[in-house]
């Protein structure tokens, strides 16, 4: 089986299935053709499911290419317009300026270790689903969760049943963590930050795919940024490059990638909303987009208010509100605040969103809301329940982390999630392994004051 993942294309189809369907178009002439042929529709848990001989290849790449010429349903294209201008043409007002906190320097270090020590927790369980993160826990004693995962007192058949991410259990279970390992989810931000300190807010959408081609690695970049990395390589530019051959692209990954556009505007949420737009149409369609831009907004607001809710009013307000995005806001933020014990509520989240890939961007991001607004911006209620709510548990806590984090400053996080990290990130990036937190907030700050 080929190590290349999330590219091959009778997996591409599978997932292409759903993902036009979810578009309102009709695909069962299609899937009837690759069934008759021998494909499997049902799409992989993970980054690769089935090869294929090559009469098989070559029927998914006929197949994906008739998928791509179909149009979405339009009611969809009229409620999730991907164009800036159509998208802020549905906001009700656009959110306002705020004036700078006083300690923003602080709160910029805190988003950086926030982000950092959100995504570290979540990074053993990644893939592992909600109900094995939950045994896990359970079998050692330590439901509900208040700390890092740990090997120690872990019964060999929960182990077996459960196994950790193998590429990060080494460097991310407590009694291995030695600073912040190598993340995709940190990588990014270092992207979103080398771009602005080159090109100031200015920068354009060519200047990211510039930036991937230059700075990241292919093998550590996944499902629509893989895609959209590999349609890069073979010459074509923004917005193709996010929806040729791209099933993924209402998935996680432009969520992942935008917190520092909004640290690089403080206060300033539609501006950062805007940026984050830029950077996201690269590999993303719709609630993808979406996503990058609700996160930027949020992350905007929280570097300058001691509020949470008006975070989750900023990141929503960017949003056009017949969106399925803004649904799952609505939805989770509900819950968030509901009386529901936090079980209960998961539970919830569960059966209404359970259907949707764990890497997809939905689900995740109405998980994000309920763990944001039930933590009330505490950052060790909201990393946990993030991690604990299953999913997409590093990408989540990540920016739970990261929101939680800004809203405290560093001075004000507990040192049992910030010692750890020792002041020190490491990243597959050229010439950002080993750098400190305490620089990077630094940084930061000098690209907003520009």
């Amino acid at each position: 089986m080929s190590a290349l993942t999330w590219v091959q294309p009778p997996d591409l189809l599978a997932h292409e299935l759903v993902a036009s369907v979810a578009e309102g178009k009709d695909v069962d002439d299609v899937r009837r053709r690759w069934e008759e042929a021998g494909g499997r529709s049902e799409a992989p848990y993970t980054g690769i499911g089935q090869e294929g001989d090559d009469a098989l290849r070559r029927l998914a790449e006929e197949l994906l290419g008739e998928l791509d010429a179909r149009a979405p349903h339009e009611a969809l294209a009229r409620l999730e317009p991907d164009e800036l201008a159509d998208i802020e043409g549905t906001w009700p007002s656009p959110p306002g300026r705020t004036g700078l906190a006083a300690d923003l320097d602080d709160r910029l270090h805190g988003a950086w270790l926030g982000r950092s020590a959100g995504c570290l927790l979540g990074k053993p369980v990644e893939k592992i689903p909600r109900e094995g993160i939950r045994e896990i826990l359970r079998s050692q004693g330590r439901w509900p969760l208040d700390g890092w995962f740990t090997a120690v007192g872990l019964p060999d058949e929960v182990a077996a049943r459960w196994p950790w991410n193998r590429r990060s259990a080494p460097t991310s279970l407590a009694e291995n963590i030695e600073g912040m390992p190598e993340d995709d989810d940190l990588n990014f931000a270092l992207l979103a930050l080398r771009v602005l300190e080159q090109h100031g807010r200015g920068f354009t959408t060519a200047h990211v795919a510039a930036a991937w081609l230059a700075d990241l690695p292919g093998g550590r970049v996944f499902t629509a940024e893989r895609v959209a990395y590999r349609n890069l390589l073979l010459g074509e530019s923004a917005p193709r490059t996010a929806t040729w051959r791209n099933p993924y692209r209402e998935w996680i990954g432009a969520q992942i990638r935008t917190d520092v556009y909004g640290w690089a505007c403080p206060g300033e949420p539609a501006e950062a909303a805007r940026l984050a737009w830029r950077d996201a149409r690269l590999s993303h369609v719709r609630s993808g987009v979406y996503g990058a831009m609700c996160v930027a907004a949020m992350c905007a607001q929280a570097v300058v208010s001691d509020d949470v809710d008006d975070v989750l009013e900023a990141g929503v307000a960017v949003v056009p509100p017949g969106s399925r995005y803004a649904e799952a806001l609505r939805v989770g933020t509900a819950l968030g605040r509901s009386d529901l014990d936090d079980e209960a509520a998961l539970d919830d989240l569960a059966e209404r969103y359970g259907h949707l890939h764990w890497v997809h961007v939905l689900n995740n991001a109405a998980l994000m809301a309920f763990a944001l607004a039930r933590s009330e911006g505490d950052l060790s209620r909201g990393i946990t329940l993030a991690v604990t709510g299953g999913w997409d548990t590093d990408s989540v806590g990540a920016t739970v982390g990261s929101v939680c984090g800004a809203l405290a400053g560093a001075s004000r996080l507990p040192e049992r999630w910030t010692a750890p990290l020792h002041d020190r990130l490491s990243s597959s990036m050229p010439g950002c392994d080993r750098l400190t937190f305490t620089a990077l907030a630094a940084r930061t700050a000098a690209v907003g004051a520009r």
